[in-house]
């Protein structure tokens, strides 16, 4: 018999642009100056779901320009309750493992929220994991296969819910178009484009081309939502990576020798019950012109009985502005305007329904109304996504060893 469901308890672990939009020194002309994780479960906490949400960062020195950021962005909604523990305390300049002490308070069935430097995830996933707490990651989820199986382990023992935040996958076109794609036979060819422009590189140089590249960041994107299209039709066999240079490290964008530009990666698929051949590519940038989106994003599908185009960057929808200039805008990511009452209505943006996703799933689990396997197959959970994590690490190896193809490690 389930209990009634109660809201949950939420620790956010990294408090930059995605969690908060604060991005100190740096003039944000992002899509996301207002976040969109504290957001979306400050509403979250308006609707029953939530209760306690805290923040840790590694620096408690920028707990002032946060608190102000919050109040003065997210303080014009009607009765949006912006409230948030912020850790570590406000005079620490560096504790890289403050998370550890605020998850040794928390109990067992808790969330944990992860948006922090690739590099990062493992270690801090591990510890939430270990002591009982329900994970959401960002993309990408770890950077090896060996780390992606050892989260997967420790899930079990745990019996944790641990699940990778893809919002492409809530995307309502993106969504409908899976479906459709999967009647059209066998694969054949994929490719997407998904770039940012090189302002953006302002708030990554800090480990733009030290601890991650721009494949494992924007690449991981489509490579979710492609092998999820053909789940259960064609598997991923080998990957060969190319790579432009000769942007990022100029010293205006400041990344350190050897970033990438732009990643293009190849993968062979082979069609599970013919046996015949398709062919993916995934490319992003993070080098490119400021233009009439934040972020260029597109794809092709071809499979043998027809084909599927998306242009998910434009849907039709244009502003122009003394201000901006011209602007294509997506309200159906996040709706950051508010409605004729001055209350935030964005629940129904993919942006915050795949991070609602995860509460409701902690809810559930810990009603007792499900269990965490019961969400495989489901939600883009840590045991579903093992393939995304295997192309990327293979897609490193190929460009550490000059474009070499690289098979793709058994991931399943």
């Amino acid at each position: 018999m389930s209990l009634p469901l109660k809201p949950v308890n939420v620790l956010v672990c990294g408090i930059g642009e995605y969690t908060t939009g604060y991005t100190p020194g740096i003039t944000n002309v992002s899509d996301k100056s207002l976040g969109v994780v504290g957001l979306a479960l400050m509403d979250m906490r308006t609707r029953d779901k939530v209760d306690w949400i805290g923040m840790v960062g590694t620096t408690g020195t920028k707990h002032e320009g946060i608190r102000n950021h919050i109040k003065n962005g997210l303080g014009k909604y009607v009765g949006l309750d912006t409230t948030v523990e912020l850790f570590p305390k406000d005079d620490v300049v560096r504790d890289y493992e403050a998370y550890k002490g605020v998850m040794n308070n928390m109990k067992k069935g808790g969330a944990v929220i992860i948006f922090t430097p690739d590099d990062t995830h493992f270690e801090i996933a591990l510890y939430a994991i270990q002591k009982g707490l329900h994970v959401l990651l960002t993309k990408p989820a770890v950077k090896t296969l060996k780390e992606h199986r050892t989260l997967v382990d420790e899930a079990k023992k745990t019996n944790v819910h641990v699940q990778i935040e893809f919002h492409k996958r809530w995307d309502p076109i993106y969504a409908d178009a899976r479906e459709k794609c999967r009647d059209l036979g066998d694969f054949s060819w994929f490719n997407s484009y998904m770039s940012q422009p090189k302002y953006q590189l302002q708030t990554f140089k800090s480990w733009a081309g030290k601890s991650s590249d721009i494949s494992y960041y924007l690449n991981s994107h489509h490579i979710d939502y492609h092998t999820w299209q053909v789940q259960g039709i064609a598997k991923p066999i080998k990957v060969a990576a190319s790579a432009s240079t000769g942007i990022a490290t100029q010293e205006e964008h400041g990344c350190v020798e050897g970033t990438e530009d732009t990643i293009t990666l190849m993968v062979w698929f082979k069609n599970i019950k013919s046996g015949t051949l398709g062919t993916a590519l995934y490319t992003s940038s993070w080098t490119a012109a400021k233009g009439d989106v934040h972020t260029q994003q597109y794809f092709r599908y071809v499979g043998h009985k027809g084909d599927v185009f998306i242009d998910q960057a434009h849907r039709g929808y244009q502003l122009t502005t003394d201000e901006k200039g011209l602007f294509s805008s997506n309200p159906l990511y996040l709706r950051y305007q508010p409605d004729s009452k001055g209350r935030y209505v964005g629940q129904n943006g993919y942006g915050q329904k795949s991070i609602e996703s995860f509460i409701d799933a902690v809810r559930e689990i810990q009603s007792g109304e499900r269990t965490p396997a019961e969400f495989l197959g489901d939600l883009p959970t840590i045991q579903d996504t093992a393939v995304v994590t295997a192309i990327l690490e293979a897609g490193r190896k190929s460009l550490d060893l000059g474009g070499a193809v690289v098979e793709i490690e058994a991931y399943e």
